[in-house]
């Protein structure tokens, strides 16, 4: 059973939310192709990790 609460418990915890989503949707805004990953913590975002492809056009 799952005990957390989709609502963050402090002011604190709403605020380190607001930030990481902001992180990711900086991550994602200018990416065209290619994978965003989060890591995270205890129900922290700690890492985001962003590898963007390239795509090449045929000769």
């Amino acid at each position: 059973m799952n005990t957390h609460s989709n609502q963050p418990s402090s002011p604190e915890a709403a605020r380190l939310l607001e930030e990481s989503i902001a992180s990711v949707r900086e991550a994602l805004s200018g990416l065209r192709y290619g994978n965003v990953s989060l890591t995270v913590h205890e129900g922290r975002v700690v890492q985001i990790d962003v590898t963007e492809k390239k795509r090449l056009k045929p000769n």
